[in-house]
């Protein structure tokens, strides 16, 4: 992916144009299992036009990106490329398709360019984009997504959003694909100069192409309807009412049935609305460089960005605007505070983490409560931080040099099951952040809800189990086992403890309550942060404890 984008400017909505475009071949030829896009040359600057000798992709990159045409490795025949094609926004429709159907991670994907435009992509994911399901051409809607983002959150200039995506769909896929996109971004803007409530948008997308199929029959339908888009009634059986729901608030529908039926459809409808909101962001201050909360507010009000004291964790501030200005700052590449979540952090209190401990985070990687655990420990005892991911345990150990924590922090490339079955290892405190739904987490993960589908749940449970009984063997008498998850699901929290206490006799819950404030204290002793109540992600922390009475 590097060499691919390496010729990009940072920002994928420059309309500047470039030697290097977009071919004339459909958007999903571009994605694969492995998540990468074929290396391009880029023209020279002399050249006026673009010519096959120009352009060459080696056999090996084009069999890894399936192009579904044949390959002769003598000889291998390339389309024009399209030099109309602003390359910026071709990427953030590949890099869109990548993350649908590849399974990428968004912010490996971003990981080379961290500007706000490609930042603030993730709103095409999360608010404006997603029932555009609905369309057959899967390609259509990202471009659909782009152009949606750039006219109601960017507030972009609608004739050159208009122009530029059209040329995208007819060079990457059809004329006819153009057509189409015209029609749906002309409409968009005809309806946004209407003051067309910006809520709307959530369905914008899957009303209008029914009206572009109408209007293939009537051509003077688009033009006689009322100046607003009718949104689905809440009406009918609790099926039918699910379905209403997550059309105008745009989650899966499976999704809104679930949260209805544990939550109620009054809270299933605030978590939705939170979902769907500008995410608040709050910085750890770096304390083991010697940082205090007050140098960071300090810095924070030269910067003159808005800020709140967290409530709940002494080491963070929350803001809800001038991410971008704090990083041009360099507060976080100077280690002076990491972006995490407090909900993060107050799992880490859970842990518990004291100097001169031994620590064992199992899921670690790319090391948020790492390394907070690690700065905790005040450069006394160990954070031994296993992954299964070697590229994300890179970035992990990047952040410890930055952060000053090299000195009790240990990357471990494994498998957790495999790596306690072969090492007879025994800590103090073990920390098992599984993998998750991640539904607590989705107003800041927006490629989340419409990757997951109701039947992952069941194998992530029994992943959940595996873990959890992987992770159980590297605790000592004594020692704490503390399980989280950055999901609401109760089917993922509660029961996947009680199922493992069932199987694991040896150890007994300890209640959260001298770690965390009583207003995130379950019932049973857990630690759960509700997005809606609490105005941070959803997460859940169970603090076990190894009983000296059962041998190893």
């Amino acid at each position: 992916m590097e060499g691919a984008l390496s010729f990009f400017s940072p920002s994928p909505f420059s309309s500047n144009r470039s030697n290097l475009s977009l071919p004339k071949k459909p958007l999903s030829q571009f994605s694969s299992s492995r998540a990468s896009i074929p290396k391009v040359s880029p023209l020279p600057r002399s050249s006026k036009r673009t010519r096959k000798s120009d352009v060459r992709i080696s056999p090996k990159t084009a069999e890894r990106s399936r192009i579904s045409r044949p390959l002769d490795s003598k000889k291998i025949n390339i389309q024009k490329l399209n030099a109309e094609v602003s390359p910026h926004r071709a990427v953030s429709a590949v890099r869109l398709l990548r993350i649908e159907q590849g399974g990428a991670f968004a912010d490996l994907l971003n990981e080379k360019g961290r500007k706000a435009a490609e930042n603030e992509m993730s709103y095409v994911e999360r608010t404006l984009g997603f029932r555009t399901r609905d369309l057959d051409d899967r390609d259509i809607r990202l471009i659909l997504r782009i152009g949606f983002f750039e006219i109601l959150k960017l507030g972009m200039p609608p004739y050159a959003v208009v122009d530029e995506n059209v040329k995208l769909a007819k060079a990457a896929l059809r004329p006819g694909a153009g057509n189409l996109v015209n029609a749906v971004l002309r409409k968009l803007v005809s309806l946004k100069v209407r003051d067309c409530m910006l809520h709307t948008a959530f369905a914008l997308i899957t009303v209008l192409y029914f009206y572009f199929c109408a209007f293939l029959f009537s051509p003077f339908f688009l033009f006689q309807e009322k100046d607003s888009l009718p949104l689905p009634t809440l009406e009918g059986d609790d099926h039918a009412q699910a379905r209403a729901l997550a059309v105008i608030h745009s989650h899966p529908v499976w999704m809104v049935r679930r949260w209805t039926k544990f939550v109620g459809q009054e809270e299933a409808v605030r978590l939705m609305n939170w979902n769907n909101s500008d995410p608040c962001f709050s910085l750890r201050v770096n304390t083991a460089k010697g940082f205090k909360r007050v140098d960071l507010v300090n810095r924070l009000e030269d910067l003159m960005v808005p800020y709140e004291l967290s409530s709940c964790m002494d080491d963070f501030v929350r803001i809800h605007t001038g991410m971008q200005i704090v990083i041009q700052a360099g507060l976080l590449k100077d280690g002076i505070c990491s972006v995490q979540d407090e909900s993060a952090g107050l799992v880490v209190s859970v842990v518990g983490p004291q100097p001169g401990d031994a620590i064992i985070d199992c899921c670690a990687a790319p090391g948020g409560k790492t390394l907070f655990m690690a700065s905790c420990l005040r450069g006394k005892g160990t954070v031994m931080a296993i992954d299964i991911n070697r590229g994300r345990l890179r970035i992990l150990k990047e952040a410890c040099k930055l952060l000053n924590v090299t000195n009790v922090v240990i990357t471990t490339h494994a498998d957790l099951r495999l790596y306690a079955e072969k090492h007879n290892v025994k800590v103090d405190k073990v920390l098992l952040d599984a993998p998750c739904s991640g539904t607590g987490v989705l107003s800041k993960r927006a490629d989340l809800r419409w990757n997951r589908q109701l039947e992952d749940l069941e194998q992530l449970k029994h992943l959940q189990d595996e873990l959890l009984d992987a992770a159980s063997m590297l605790v000592k008498p004594g020692g704490i086992l503390v399980y989280s998850t950055c999901s609401i699901d109760p089917e993922e929290n509660e029961e996947r403890v009680a199922a493992f206490l069932q199987r694991h006799p040896e150890f007994v819950v300890h209640p959260v309550h001298p770690y965390v404030p009583p207003d995130f204290i379950t019932d049973k002793g857990f630690f759960f942060s509700n997005p809606v109540k609490h105005r941070m992600d959803g997460s859940f922390a169970a603090r076990l404890v190894r009983s000296l009475d059962y041998p190893c």
